[in-house]
Protein backbone atom coordinates (compact mmCIF):
# COMPACT_ATOMS: atom_id res chain seq x y z
CA UNK A 1 0.00 0.00 0.00
CA UNK A 2 0.91 3.59 -0.74
CA UNK A 3 1.05 5.62 1.89
CA UNK A 4 -1.54 7.86 -0.23
CA UNK A 5 -3.85 4.92 -0.22
CA UNK A 6 -6.37 6.07 2.57
CA UNK A 7 -6.69 2.21 4.02
CA UNK A 8 -2.97 2.61 4.83
CA UNK A 9 -3.78 5.13 7.23
CA UNK A 10 -7.03 4.31 8.81
CA UNK A 11 -5.67 3.20 12.18
CA UNK A 12 -3.76 5.88 12.61
CA UNK A 13 -6.12 8.57 11.35
CA UNK A 14 -8.63 7.41 13.54
CA UNK A 15 -10.00 10.79 15.54
CA UNK A 16 -10.23 8.56 18.72
CA UNK A 17 -6.88 6.96 18.59
CA UNK A 18 -5.50 10.58 17.32
CA UNK A 19 -7.35 12.29 20.52
CA UNK A 20 -6.05 9.75 23.00
CA UNK A 21 -2.26 10.11 21.23
CA UNK A 22 -2.64 13.68 21.68
CA UNK A 23 -3.55 13.21 25.31
CA UNK A 24 -0.69 11.03 26.03
CA UNK A 25 2.00 12.58 24.19
CA UNK A 26 1.00 15.90 26.38
CA UNK A 27 1.08 14.03 29.75
CA UNK A 28 4.09 12.94 28.77
CA UNK A 29 5.96 16.25 27.30
CA UNK A 30 4.84 17.96 30.76
CA UNK A 31 5.99 14.96 33.14
CA UNK A 32 9.51 15.59 31.00
CA UNK A 33 9.22 19.25 31.71
CA UNK A 34 7.97 18.86 35.31
CA UNK A 35 10.99 16.31 35.76
CA UNK A 36 13.60 18.90 33.85
CA UNK A 37 12.71 21.98 35.81
CA UNK A 38 13.16 19.73 39.48
CA UNK A 39 9.39 19.42 40.25
CA UNK A 40 8.35 15.85 41.21
CA UNK A 41 5.07 15.94 39.90
CA UNK A 42 3.15 13.62 38.06
CA UNK A 43 0.68 14.85 35.18
CA UNK A 44 -2.05 14.12 37.36
CA UNK A 45 -0.87 16.56 40.22
CA UNK A 46 -0.48 18.89 37.90
CA UNK A 47 -3.91 19.33 36.37
CA UNK A 48 -4.85 19.39 40.51
CA UNK A 49 -2.73 21.86 41.24
CA UNK A 50 -3.71 24.18 37.99
CA UNK A 51 -7.84 23.48 39.01
CA UNK A 52 -7.03 24.41 42.37
CA UNK A 53 -4.51 27.29 40.85
CA UNK A 54 -7.80 29.01 39.35
CA UNK A 55 -9.29 29.68 42.36
CA UNK A 56 -11.90 26.79 42.29
CA UNK A 57 -13.21 25.11 45.41
CA UNK A 58 -13.86 21.89 43.57
CA UNK A 59 -14.27 19.01 45.92
CA UNK A 60 -12.66 15.47 45.60
CA UNK A 61 -14.90 14.45 42.94
CA UNK A 62 -14.76 17.32 40.44
CA UNK A 63 -10.99 16.99 41.13
CA UNK A 64 -10.72 12.97 40.04
CA UNK A 65 -12.87 13.86 37.09
CA UNK A 66 -10.44 17.14 35.88
CA UNK A 67 -7.39 14.53 36.44
CA UNK A 68 -9.06 11.08 34.76
CA UNK A 69 -8.83 10.04 38.59
CA UNK A 70 -11.45 7.65 40.49
CA UNK A 71 -12.15 9.56 43.90
CA UNK A 72 -9.81 7.00 46.06
CA UNK A 73 -7.28 7.76 43.68
CA UNK A 74 -7.25 11.39 43.78
CA UNK A 75 -7.31 10.88 47.90
CA UNK A 76 -4.35 9.56 47.74
CA UNK A 77 -2.99 12.24 45.54
CA UNK A 78 -4.33 14.76 47.58
CA UNK A 79 -2.66 12.89 50.52
CA UNK A 80 0.75 13.39 49.25
CA UNK A 81 0.19 17.05 48.19
CA UNK A 82 -1.12 17.60 51.38
CA UNK A 83 2.30 16.30 53.48
CA UNK A 84 4.22 18.44 51.01
CA UNK A 85 2.73 21.17 52.08
CA UNK A 86 1.55 22.32 48.87
CA UNK A 87 -2.74 22.01 49.37
CA UNK A 88 -4.51 21.86 52.77
CA UNK A 89 -7.89 20.16 52.89
CA UNK A 90 -10.48 22.28 55.44
CA UNK A 91 -13.84 20.65 57.16
CA UNK A 92 -16.86 22.86 55.38
CA UNK A 93 -18.49 24.37 58.69
CA UNK A 94 -21.96 24.00 56.91
CA UNK A 95 -21.25 20.21 55.87
CA UNK A 96 -18.84 18.34 57.87
CA UNK A 97 -19.01 15.61 55.07
CA UNK A 98 -17.62 18.45 52.77
CA UNK A 99 -13.74 19.49 52.56
CA UNK A 100 -12.51 23.17 51.38
CA UNK A 101 -9.70 22.11 49.42
CA UNK A 102 -7.27 24.68 48.31
CA UNK A 103 -3.37 25.74 47.17
CA UNK A 104 -1.43 26.59 50.36
CA UNK A 105 1.22 29.61 50.24
CA UNK A 106 4.02 27.28 49.14
CA UNK A 107 1.50 25.72 46.65
CA UNK A 108 0.74 28.68 44.95
CA UNK A 109 4.42 29.35 45.10
CA UNK A 110 5.07 26.04 43.03
CA UNK A 111 2.11 26.52 41.06
CA UNK A 112 4.04 29.98 39.49
CA UNK A 113 6.43 28.36 38.27
CA UNK A 114 5.28 25.07 37.33
CA UNK A 115 2.40 27.11 34.85
CA UNK A 116 5.46 27.74 33.05
CA UNK A 117 6.32 24.30 32.30
CA UNK A 118 2.46 24.06 30.85
CA UNK A 119 3.44 27.27 28.78
CA UNK A 120 6.12 25.37 27.09
CA UNK A 121 4.60 22.50 27.07
CA UNK A 122 1.45 24.10 24.78
CA UNK A 123 3.63 26.14 23.07
CA UNK A 124 5.67 23.27 21.80
CA UNK A 125 2.38 21.55 21.00
CA UNK A 126 1.22 24.77 18.80
CA UNK A 127 4.42 25.30 17.03
CA UNK A 128 4.53 26.03 13.77
CA UNK A 129 1.21 27.65 13.92
CA UNK A 130 0.07 31.08 13.69
CA UNK A 131 -2.13 32.54 16.05
CA UNK A 132 -5.45 31.85 13.75
CA UNK A 133 -4.83 28.76 13.70
CA UNK A 134 -4.35 27.99 17.30
CA UNK A 135 -7.75 29.89 17.57
CA UNK A 136 -9.33 27.61 15.11
CA UNK A 137 -7.88 24.12 16.43
CA UNK A 138 -8.70 25.17 19.97
CA UNK A 139 -12.37 26.25 18.89
CA UNK A 140 -12.61 23.48 16.73
CA UNK A 141 -11.81 20.86 19.49
CA UNK A 142 -13.88 22.15 22.19
CA UNK A 143 -16.82 21.93 19.48
CA UNK A 144 -15.91 18.36 18.83
CA UNK A 145 -16.06 17.91 22.69
CA UNK A 146 -19.15 19.90 23.33
CA UNK A 147 -20.79 18.03 20.64
CA UNK A 148 -20.13 14.39 22.25
CA UNK A 149 -20.61 15.79 25.58
CA UNK A 150 -24.19 17.41 24.85
CA UNK A 151 -27.57 15.15 24.96
CA UNK A 152 -28.96 13.49 22.62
Amino acid sequence: MKPSDPSADACSTSLGLLFRQLRDAMWARMERELATAGHELTFSQYITLKKLAGGCTAGVTDLARAADLNPGAMTRLLDRLEARGLLARVADPNDRRALHIHLTDAGRDMWHDVDQCGARVRERAFHGMDEATRAQLTGLLEQARDNLLSPD
